[in-house]
């Protein structure tokens, strides 16, 4: 049976949300019956306003209403997980003396990234039936880990449940870069459309993260996998709720995004530019990711006297100021229509490695996060500007796929990025930005040598067909 194709533009339509209904208030006034009405009123006025903005611009009748449900939990999950395994995996993994758990967290953390881009990511981006079966597949086997690594938190079986979860979660990210075009509303931008899922991912991460941190303190971390769990089973029933559309892929091709090859549609000047430029942003996005959390670590393993509460602190700030660039990056990018991607996409570069440059030279907790908040901007308007370019640049047949292999090499290079921060010495902050600084350096000039026609590697610029 065929799978049935997506609405036409000029049929996708706004479903009307209804106004939330009208709270009465009660007949006998106390301070708890006021209370209980007010706390009713305002969740009502809550749930109201983000259902509008989840069903915002025909997202609803394209799909991409249910797509954004679907990304939300898989933001959950992972702040769920990452909390629930904190201290086993990250913390010890972070103490000075222990090689054996620095290279057991790197190979957690990192493998992942490195398995979903070059094996599992081309293996996903030529999947042309079952995208949604997959998307829950994902969720559903993070739920089936989660209680896995719950009753085993205390053994070896821990690490390969935890490394398992991590590859189901990349992977789903892969299948949303690539599904992600299939639910587009006829009123709004791929780039706008990345920028939203991104932001409402970003606030169900949070909230899921806080109660899985509550969760964690009543009852000690297998409860917050147990509640992981949860969040898993629904977020595969929300993926099966992704319209069935989107598993149609008539007349879609591969994109090559490294040279023009027979069948594939070939990347462009500008995606190629944008997309060494995203990804040199990506390097200090991961690098800042685990390497300010292992000096902090470090430094307490020299002074005993600090307490957990100000090392969660320190790592805190800088964690803020990362989330607060995504918002600003995704923000801005969304809502400003910029005349060159590419050169937005340069500007990124240069703001990144400049906050590297300032990090090396005045090392501290406060150039740390400064940091943080320029690159995660940076990053974060990097991406919108790479998506802008691959809509305009790439045929509708070859985005899908455009998208999915472009989210492999970001991801790729937040390893680069992460590997440094895991293996850099970790006494000082000025060695570790410095050495990132010139990887950023490099790869952001080879992003600026294709925009010229020139390429400092041979064979990863553009080439043409024969």
């Amino acid at each position: 049976m065929d799978t049935p194709l997506p609405p036409p533009a000029d049929e996708t339509h706004t479903v009307p949300t209804p106004d939330p209904p009208t709270q009465r208030m009660p007949r006998k006034l106390t301070v708890t019956r006021v209370a209980a009405f007010r706390g009713r009123q305002l969740t009502g006025r809550a749930v109201h306003t983000f259902r509008r903005a989840a069903t915002a611009d025909g997202a609803e009748g394209s799909g991409l209403t249910a797509l954004t449900y679907a990304t939300m939990m898989t933001y959950a999950l992972d702040a769920a997980v990452a909390v629930a395994l904190a201290n086993t995996l990250f913390f010890a993994a972070a103490t000075a003396e222990s090689k054996t758990n620095v290279a057991l967290y790197l190979a957690i953390t990192v493998a992942p990234f490195a398995v979903i881009a070059p094996v599992i990511g081309p293996l996903l981006d030529r999947l042309q039936r079952g995208r949604r079966i997959a998307m829950a597949v994902s969720c559903g086997g993070r739920a089936a880990l989660a209680v896995v690594m719950a009753l085993n938190y205390d053994n070896w079986i821990l690490y390969p449940a935890a490394l398992g979860a991590m590859v189901l979660s990349k992977s789903f990210l892969v299948l949303k870069a690539a599904v992600t075009p299939r639910v587009l509303p006829s009123t709004i931008t791929l780039a706008t459309t990345n920028s939203r899922l991104t932001t409402f991912g970003m606030v169900a991460g949070g909230v899921a993260g806080a109660v899985a941190a509550g969760v964690a303190w009543v009852s000690g971390s297998s409860g917050a996998l147990y509640w992981t769990a949860v969040l898993g089973v629904v977020g595969t029933v929300l993926c099966l709720r992704i319209p069935r559309w989107v598993e149609s892929t008539s007349g879609e091709v591969a994109a090559a995004l490294r040279s023009t090859r027979r069948g594939h549609s070939p990347a462009g000047h500008s995606v190629l530019v944008a997309l060494w430029g995203t990804s040199a942003v990506r390097v200090l996005t991961g690098f800042l990711t685990l390497f300010v959390a292992f000096v902090v670590k470090s430094a307490a393993e020299r002074n005993p006297g600090q307490e957990p509460s100000q090392q969660l602190f320190l790592i805190g700030v800088v964690g803020a100021a990362a989330g607060a660039g995504l918002f600003l990056g995704n923000a801005v990018g969304s809502r400003i229509r910029f005349g060159r991607s590419e050169s937005v996409v340069l500007c990124c570069v240069v703001g990144a490695l400049a906050a590297a440059v300032l990090a090396a030279a005045l090392p501290g907790i406060v150039t740390a996060a400064v940091a943080a908040l320029i690159g995660s901007t940076a990053s974060a308007m990097a991406k919108v500007s790479l998506d802008a370019v691959i809509q305009r640049d790439l045929p509708e047949h070859a985005r899908a796929s455009a998208f999915g292999r472009s989210e492999t090499v970001l991801q790729l290079a937040w390893v680069l990025g992460g590997a440094l921060g895991v293996l850099l010495p970790h006494s000082t902050y000025w060695i570790g930005f410095t050495v990132v600084a010139a990887v950023i350096a490099l790869v952001g000039l080879q992003a600026a040598m294709i925009n010229r026609g020139h390429t400092l590697v041979p064979g990863l610029g553009i080439r043409t067909a024969t």
